[in-house]
This record gives C-alpha cells, structure tokens and sequence, in this order.
C-alpha cells in the first residue's frame, strides 16, 4: 500500500509553517505552534485520529492568534488531502458523538472533496485560558476548506468552554480516523461519480 503523506509548507508575510503528516500513523506528534492551547488540541487531534504529525509554526502573534491558527488549518488541511490522494478505499463517511465531562460534541464528516462547514457552538466564554474561542471555528473553517471536507459540528450541551473545545478535537479525530481508513471490500473510489 502506497504511504499517505505529506509535507506542506507555508509562508506569507504573517506567518511560516512547517507541516508533516502521515496519515497511517500510530499517534505520535511533536507540536510547536507557540499558542499552547492550540498544541493541546492537535495533539488530543493526532492521539485519537492515530495519525502522526509534526507541526513548526511562527506567526506574528504580536497581532493575535488568528493568521497562525487559521494558516495551520488551511496546511493541516492541504496535507490530509494530499495524503490521501485519489482517496481509492476510503470509507468516506464517518460520525462521532464524543462526551467530555459536562459537554458533548457530535461531529459528522464526508470527505467529499466539496467543502462546507456547520458549526453549531456556543461557548460559555469568549477565551479559555488566553486563547480565542472564536478561533477554534477559523481553524476547522480552513481545514475543511483546504481537506475538501464536509464537516458538521453540533454541541448540543456544555458549560465549559475547554471541555467544549476537547470534545470536539477529539470527535473530529474519531470521525477523521473512520472516514479515512480503508475498507477491504471498497477497490475503487467512493463515489458513483467515479471521483472525489
């Protein structure tokens, strides 16, 4: 079976990024986007998906968060599609309903190679910790756009906005997970299109 890797980099006035990604992985990371929060999810992200990846970003975070979170979206996105190439055998399709503590995330997934995206979350507090809330839909927005990932992300409950963040790293990466692996059975792609 062909690797499903990818290296991506980016650079722009605002910021530099480094992006390895194997997707066959066992869930190993080694994360330094200088946001510490942001570390904490891609690594709950490549824990639970069981993919591997290393991560090296500078942004001009004497701005704020937002161009480095979003641009390592847009990479982390760019790399899984990469990685998966024609996307021959993939199961395509996954969900997850993913509980922690007090709030719940449900997360639905087509790797379609159209991207749109519904976020339904409302969080109790506008940071956690000395990161924008806002931004964890700005990052999912780029993946999804840049993967050509549908991706739905529903909390129906939650009174804890870092609970609320965790689950959904961890519902995305369960979906992920599924959605990316092979199945036996499937020899072509996925799709009575005959493409993805």
């Amino acid at each position: 079976m062909e690797k499903r890797r990818a290296m991506i980099q980016r650079k722009t006035k605002e910021t530099q990024i480094e992006l390895i990604v194997n997707l066959d992985g066992e869930g190993n990371s080694h994360i330094n986007t200088g946001i510490g929060f942001l570390d904490h999810m891609l690594d709950l992200l490549t824990k639970h998906a069981l993919f591997d990846m290393d991560i090296k970003a500078i942004g001009d975070r004497n701005v704020d968060d937002h161009h480095t979170v979003e641009d390592i979206g847009i990479c982390l996105g760019q790399g899984i599609k990469e990685a998966l190439g024609d996307k021959k055998g993939i199961r395509r399709f996954s969900h997850a309903s993913v509980p922690m503590q007090e709030s719940l995330a449900n997360i639905a997934i087509d790797i379609s190679g159209r991207s749109a995206m519904v976020f339904h979350v409302l969080f109790p507090t506008e940071k956690i910790g000395n990161f924008d809330a806002e931004l964890i839909e700005e990052f999912l927005e780029a993946l999804s756009t840049n993967a050509g990932i549908n991706l739905h992300v529903n909390v129906p409950y939650g009174t804890n906005a870092h609970h609320i963040a965790e689950a959904i790293f961890k519902g995305l990466a369960t979906a992920l997970k599924d959605a990316m692996s092979t199945d036996t059975r499937r020899k072509d792609i996925p799709s009575t299109k005959g493409i993805l």
